[in-house]
């Protein structure tokens, strides 16, 4: 809608820096239509968009552009947050830490990957920022994708199994839903519970991730034969996947991963000629990038199970 700008008010900004004139005049000098400023229904406030507004006010026009936004003032300042980050100006470190923090104070129950994906920051970030917040302790925290897990996973899967004993027939989802844990906890506890076993899995005897990371690795077998063909067949299917080719975000992508493909038919054969010392250098480095791309692999291999449970559990 056209509001008037006499009726917008100044934001309650993630910026500490406040409107940058001259990033507000180039604006006001352009001749493209600029998007419209988003604006908190109940208070007027601007949510994103002062220096649009400031633009405005430099070309001396009466209305602006906007879309109105429903909820409270902590809700508006979380929207605040994700659209600074995500497109215009970037926020400064400073800026981005001290919006995580007061969003920890607000919305306790989010998760440090929510956070730190709605403020710009890494999770670990986020989570160093909450213990030096020493805030209320809560039981679940919501994730990016809305689920609310446990905190305490031995809790989550007790209730889980407490619902299974007096709802046998009920569904993963339901069990899930009603304990607070994903699917593919749920599904492990009905496991463990019909093999007899404790549902709640120990944690001073349960590999690590890193410790299980290291069993994958080394499960890694080494082919027969020379995978050459098979390599250079694979990358051309991803390289005229439309998914890829067609996004700025999977062109990236292949370019990334051009030059970072080793074929065995084309490691050189001069490498048979370098001093021993180099030869282990080289043997070291191999093994660093080998441990790098398992890494990969195994996220990626992890993230699709994780769908395909959500889907189908």
């Amino acid at each position: 809608m056209r509001l008037p700008i006499s009726a917008v008010r100044e934001a309650d900004s993630p910026r500490s820096a406040g409107v940058d004139m001259a990033h507000a005049r180039s604006l006001a000098q352009t001749e493209a239509d600029l998007p419209p400023i988003v604006v908190h229904r109940t208070t007027m406030r601007v949510i994103d968009g002062m220096h649009r507004l400031t633009a405005a006010r430099l070309r001396g026009e009466p209305e602006i552009s906007a879309k109105l936004f429903d909820g409270d003032g902590d809700e508006a300042f979380l929207l605040a947050v994700r659209l600074n980050v995500s497109h215009g100006m970037p926020l400064t470190i400073a800026d981005r830490r001290a919006a995580a923090v007061r969003i920890i104070r607000t919305h306790p129950r989010l998760s440090d990957r929510a956070i730190g994906f709605t403020a710009g920051l890494a999770a670990k970030t986020v989570g160093s920022l909450r213990r030096e917040l020493d805030g209320p302790s809560v039981e679940a925290r919501v994730g990016r994708d809305g689920r609310v897990r446990p905190i305490n996973g031995a809790a989550g899967r007790r209730a889980a199994a407490e619902l299974i004993a007096i709802h046998p027939d009920a569904t993963l989802r339901r069990i899930a839903q009603d304990a607070g844990i994903s699917v593919e906890t749920a599904r492990s506890v009905r496991a463990r519970l019909r093999a007899g076993e404790d549902p709640v899995l120990d944690r001073r005897t349960r590999p690590e991730r890193a410790d299980r990371a290291v069993n994958r690795q080394m499960t890694v077998k080494l082919p027969e034969a020379d995978p050459s063909d098979e390599l250079r067949s694979l990358l051309e299917t991803i390289q005229r996947d439309p998914s890829l080719r067609y996004t700025e975000s999977g062109r990236m992508l292949l370019r990334w991963l051009g030059p970072r493909v080793l074929l065995p038919d084309e490691i050189p054969l001069s490498l048979r000629r370098i001093p021993p010392h180099s030869r282990l250098n080289l043997g070291s480095l191999a093994r660093s990038c080998a441990a790098a791309w398992i890494q990969l692999a195994m996220g990626l291999e992890d993230d699709h199970v994780d769908k395909a449970s959500g889907q189908h559990g």
